[in-house]
C-alpha cells in the first residue's frame, strides 16, 4: 500500500465509512432560517407594528379597524419577505458553490499511479505526496522525508517551521515551508486535530464591505433629520386627521424615508458580479474585494505563466563550447555529455506523471516538466533510471537559493552523487571544474565568462536558462547534504522558452489605457525579461535586480518607481514585499504570487492575486481572488467587472435615494402646507410605492452591463467614496426637481377630485422610475436593450400600477380609473422630468468634482 496506494474501490468504501474529508460547516443554507429572518428586520418591524395599531385603533371609542389596510399592509410584508428571502437565498448559493471551487487539491497515489484529487475525497489510508506550498489536507504520518520543514502556525501559533522526520506525524491545515515527502493519512475531516478544535479552512469570508460602512455613516447622519421630519409629521397629523390615519401616515413616512432595499440588492450585486467572475477564471473568495479591485492603480505581476503561456520547452543547449538547437539531436547518437545532462534533468527533478500511458498528466513546476520531457524524449526516463539509483536525499529549490541538489547512490556502490540545477551565474559560483570534451578540466575565469556570455545572449532572447552541475563524493554515514553543494563540476545550460500568451500584449494595452500601470516582478533572469516585456508592450528604462534592491534605501526605491522603472528580475519574496510597501504608499496596488513566501506580499496589497493553476495552497488561502487561468488578462477582466460593480452600485443608490427623498419631501410638503380634506398619500399607497421603486428596478440595475468607456478611464481616486460629493447634488437636485413635478402634477389634478389627483399622484411616482433611469443610462452611455432584465422590471412596476389602478382592486387602495387628461398631464411631466434630468447632470457634472 505504501508504494502504490489505495485502489478506487478500497478508497471509496472508505469514503462511505467516514465521509468527506472537510471540516465540518456549522452554518449551512438553511432556507426556513433565512425566510423568518426576512421578519426579523427594521422595515418589516415597522410594518408590522403599522399594521397593528390599524387593527388596534378600533379598541379606541369612536374609532374603528381598517380591515382592509391590515390585510393590504400584511401582504405587502409577505411580498417583501419573499423577495428578500429569494435576493438573500441566491447569494448564499452563490458563494457556496465559490467555496467549493476554491477546495483545495492534494496528489495523491491511487492504483498505482499519482491523481491530483480534491482534498475532500481523501481518505485514511491513502497515500499523499507533498512538497513546498502545498497545504497538509489531512493528518497523516511520514513515511518518506526530503528536508522537510512545516510551519504549524495555524494549530500552534508558532511561527518557525519545524524540521520534520520519518515517522512524525504531521497535521491538517499546516504547510509545507520546504522540502517534500510522502504520507500516509490516518484522520480526515472532525477527526483531525484541526477538526476537534472545530476551526475551518479559509475559505470565501464575506466582511463588512466599504460600502456597508459607509451606507451605515451615511444613515446615521440622515436618522435624525428623518425624526425630527416624523415628529413633525405626527404632530401636524394629529391636527388635521384621525389619531389612526395620523400616526400610520408618520410610520408610512419612516418606511419611505428608509432606503431598507440597499443591503439586500448590495449583496445580490456583489455575489452575481463575483459569479460572472469566476465565469472568467477569476475566483473571488472574499466578496468585499469585488468593490476595491476596480480601483486599484498598479498591478505587480510574474511573468511566467502569467504574462507567458507556461508552456516551457528546452529549445537550446550548450555544451562543450557548443551551442545546440534540440530538434538537431540524433534520439539514437547522444554523447556521453548529453546522456549525464539528461540524466540530471530526470533526476534532479520533483515532477510528477498522472494516469496510465494513454494518458498521462504532468504534475508540478512547468520548468521542471520540461527538463522532465526532454530527458524522456532521449531515452532518459525517470522511472527507469531510479531502478539503478536510489534517492537518500534532497536541498529544495527556493527563491532564496535559486538552485537545488539531490543526492543518489548508484546501485551497490558507496559512492554518493550529487546532481544540481540552478540560476547559471548562481550555480557556477558552486562549481569549481568543468566536464568538457568527456574530461574533467579546471573552471578559469575565461570559461565562467565564456558560459555567462553564453547564458546572456540566450536570456536576451526571452529564453529561461538553467545551469547544471555534478559531483561525486564518498558515501558518509550521516551526511549534511547542505554542506556538500560546492566544488561542483560544471556540466552545461539549458535553454527554454515559454512564449507570450497571445492575449497578453492586448490586455497590458487596456491597463494602460485604464490608467493602470503594469510592474513585472519575477525571479528570471534581467534579460529574458526585459526581452519577454518587449515582446508584450511593456516598456521599462532599465531593469533592476534583486541585488541592487538589497542595496537601495525605499527613497531610492521610490524615485526609481516614479522615474517609469517597471521590470524587476531575479527577486525574492521579500523584494516584492518592499516593492509593495514604497508603491502603496501613494497608490492602491493588485499583487500576483504562487510560492508559498509570497503569501505576505499578497496578503498585504490591497487586492491579492494567487494562482490557480502553479499556485500553492498557501498562496491561494492569503489571497482575495484566484486566477484560475493563471492569465494577466483575467486580472484586466477583474478590473472590468470591478469598476462595472463600483458604477453599478453607485447607479441604484443614486437612483433609490432620489426616489425615496422625492417621497419624503412630496408627503411632508403636502401635509404640512397643503390644506386638504385628507392625506396626500393614504398609508398602503405609499408602502406600494414604495414596494415597486425599491424592488426590481434597483436589483436590475446591479446587473447592467460596463459602460463602453469604463477602461478608459484613470482609476477612481483613493479617497474618492461611492455617495460622493457629485452623487450627492444629483440626488438632492434632482430629487427636489422630482417633487416639484410631482406635487405640480398633484395639484393641477385636484380639481378633479382628491381621489383622482392622488391616483394621479402614485402612478406618476411609478412612471418617473422611467425618467430617472433614463436619465441615469444617458449619463452611462447605455441603451435600454443592453439589460433586458431592467426592461423586464420596469415593465412589471409598470403593469402592477395598471392592475390595481383599473381593476376592482382599486377600491382596496382607494384608488380611482384615471382619464386621458391625468395622463396627458402625467406624459408632460415625464417629458419635462427627463429633459430637465439631462440638463441638471451636465451642470453638476461639469462643476461639481467627484
Amino acid at each position: 500500500m505504501e508504494n502504490n496506494g489505495l485502489t478506487t474501490k478500497e478508497a471509496n468504501i472508505k469514503l462511505s465509512k467516514f465521509g468527506p474529508n472537510e471540516i465540518k460547516r456549522f452554518e449551512k443554507i438553511n432556507p426556513l432560517k433565512i425566510f423568518l429572518e426576512q421578519f426579523t428586520s427594521p422595515f418589516i418591524i415597522v410594518l408590522i407594528v403599522a399594521a397593528l395599531i390599524s387593527w388596534g385603533v378600533g379598541f379606541f371609542p369612536g374609532q374603528d379597524s381598517d380591515i382592509v389596510d391590515v390585510v393590504l399592509i400584511l401582504i405587502i410584508v409577505f411580498i417583501s419577505g419573499i423577495a428578500g428571502f429569494i435576493q438573500e437565498y441566491r447569494s448564499e448559493q452563490t458563494v457556496e458553490a465559490l467555496i467549493k471551487m476554491a477546495s483545495p487539491k492534494a496528489k495523491v497515489v491511487r492504483d498505482g499511479t499519482v491523481q491530483e484529487l480534491s482534498a475532500s475525497q481523501l481518505v485514511p489510508g491513502d497515500l499523499i505526496l507533498i512538497e513546498s506550498g502545498d497545504v497538509i489536507p489531512a493528518d497523516a504520518k511520514l513515511i518518506e522525508v526530503y528536508n522537510l520543514e512545516i510551519n504549524e502556525a495555524s494549530l500552534t501559533g508558532e511561527s518557525l517551521a519545524v524540521n520534520q522526520k520519518v515517522g512524525a506525524e504531521i497535521y491538517m491545515n499546516t504547510f509545507v515551508n520546504s522540502g517534500s515527502a510522502k504520507a500516509i493519512i490516518d484522520k480526515t475531516g472532525m477527526q483531525t486535530k484541526m477538526g476537534q478544535v472545530a476551526e475551518k479552512l479559509q475559505t470565501i469570508q464575506e466582511e463588512p464591505s466599504t460600502f456597508s460602512q459607509e451606507m451605515s455613516r451615511f444613515s446615521k447622519s440622515i436618522s435624525l433629520w428623518i425624526t425630527i421630519l416624523i415628529v413633525i409629521m405626527a404632530a401636524v397629523n394629529l391636527f388635521k386627521y384621525d389619531i389612526a390615519t395620523g400616526i400610520l401616515l408618520a410610520i408610512s413616512l419612516a418606511v419611505a424615508a428608509i432606503p431598507e432595499g440597499l443591503p439586500a440588492v448590495l449583496t445580490l450585486t456583489l455575489s452575481l458580479n463575483a459569479k460572472l467572475m469566476a465565469q472568467k477564471n477569476a475566483l473571488v473568495r472574499k466578496l468585499s474585494v469585488i468593490e476595491s479591485v476596480g480601483a486599484v492603480d498598479v498591478i505587480c505581476t510574474d511573468k511566467t505563466g502569467t504574462l507567458t503561456k507556461n508552456e516551457m520547452a528546452v529549445k537550446k543547449l550548450y555544451i562543450n563550447h557548443q551551442t545546440i538547437d534540440v530538434e538537431t539531436i540524433d534520439n539514437h547518437k547522444i554523447s556521453d555529455e548529453l546522456s549525464l545532462l539528461f540524466t540530471i534533468s530526470a533526476l534532479c527533478n520533483n515532477s510528477l506523471i498522472s494516469g496510465s500511458n494513454g494518458q498521462q498528466k504532468y504534475l508540478g513546476d512547468e520548468t521542471e516538466i520540461a527538463l522532465r520531457k526532454i530527458a524522456k524524449h532521449f531515452g532518459l526516463v525517470k522511472e527507469r533510471l531510479e531502478e539503478y539509483y536510489k534517492k537518500v536525499g534532497e536541498v529544495s529549490f527556493t527563491s532564496i537559493r535559486k538552485m537545488m541538489s539531490v543526492f543518489y547512490q548508484h546501485g551497490k556502490h558507496s559512492t554518493l552523487h550529487i546532481f544540481t540545477k540552478g540560476a547559471p551565474e548562481i550555480l557556477i559560483e558552486k562549481c569549481n571544474r568543468l566536464y568538457l570534451d568527456g574530461k574533467v578540466v579546471v573552471l578559469d575565469a575565461a570559461e565562467k565568462a565564456k558560459i555567462l556570455k553564453q547564458n546572456e545572449q540566450f536570456a536576451q532572447s526571452g529564453l529561461r536558462v538553467l545551469g547544471f552541475a555534478y559531483r561525486q563524493e564518498k558515501q558518509l554515514k550521516k551526511p549534511d547534504f547542505s554542506k556538500l553543494e560546492n566544488d561542483l563540476i560544471w556540466l552545461g545550460l539549458q535553454a527554454m522558452y515559454d512564449p507570450p500568451r497571445s492575449e497578453v500584449k492586448a490586455a497590458i494595452q487596456e491597463a494602460h489605457e485604464a490608467g493602470v500601470r503594469v510592474i513585472m516582478i519575477t525571479g528570471d533572469n534581467a534579460l529574458t525579461a526585459q526581452a519577454i516585456g518587449r515582446e508584450i508592450g511593456l516598456e521599462s528604462p532599465s531593469v533592476i535586480i534583486g541585488s541592487q534592491l538589497d542595496k537601495m534605501s525605499d527613497e531610492q526605491l521610490a524615485e526609481n518607481l516614479e522615474a517609469g522603472v517597471n521590470i524587476f528580475a531575479r527577486t525574492t519574496p521579500l523584494h516584492k514585499f518592499k516593492i509593495l510597501e514604497v508603491l502603496k504608499n501613494k497608490y492602491r496596488v493588485a499583487m500576483t504570487g504562487d510560492g508559498v513566501n509570497d503569501s505576505l506580499a499578497i496578503k498585504k496589497a490591497d487586492v491579492g492575486f494567487a494562482m490557480g493553476i502553479k499556485g500553492t495552497e498557501v498562496t491561494k488561502q492569503a489571497s482575495d481572488i484566484i486566477l484560475l487561468d493563471d492569465n494577466f488578462a483575467s486580472i484586466t477582466h477583474a478590473i472590468k467587472e470591478g469598476r462595472k460593480t463600483f458604477d453599478n452600485i453607485r447607479k441604484f443608490v443614486n437612483y433609490l435615494l432620489t426616489c425615496n427623498l422625492a417621497e419624503i419631501l412630496v408627503i411632508f410638503i403636502a401635509t404640512v402646507f397643503i390644506n386638504l380634506s385628507g392625506p396626500v398619500l393614504l398609508p398602503v399607497q405609499i408602502l406600494w410605492v414604495n414596494l415597486l421603486t425599491d424592488g426590481l428596478p434597483a436589483l436590475a440595475l446591479g446587473v447592467d452591463p460596463a459602460r463602453p468607456d469604463v477602461m478608459k478611464e484613470k482609476p477612481r481616486g483613493k479617497g474618492e467614496l461611492i455617495l460622493g460629493r457629485r452623487l450627492r447634488w444629483l440626488i438632492g437636485v434632482i430629487g427636489i426637481k422630482k417633487t416639484i413635478i410631482l406635487l405640480a402634477t398633484f395639484l393641477v389634478t385636484l380639481p378633479l377630485g382628491l381621489d383622482v389627483a392622488r391616483s394621479t399622484l402614485l402612478t406618476g411616482f411609478v412612471l418617473y422610475e422611467f425618467v430617472r433611469i433614463a436619465s441615469i443610462r444617458s449619463q452611462e452611455k447605455l441603451t435600454w436593450l443592453s439589460n433586458k432584465w431592467l426592461l423586464v422590471a420596469l415593465a412589471g412596476s409598470t403593469l402592477a400600477q395598471l392592475f390595481i389602478l383599473y381593476t376592482p382592486l382599486n377600491k382596496f387602495f382607494g384608488l380611482v380609473p384615471i382619464g386621458i387628461i391625468p395622463w396627458m398631464i402625467l406624459g408632460v411631466g415625464i417629458l419635462i422630468g427627463y429633459f430637465g434630468a439631462i440638463w441638471f447632470t451636465r451642470i453638476i457634472v461639469k462643476y461639481v468634482p467627484d
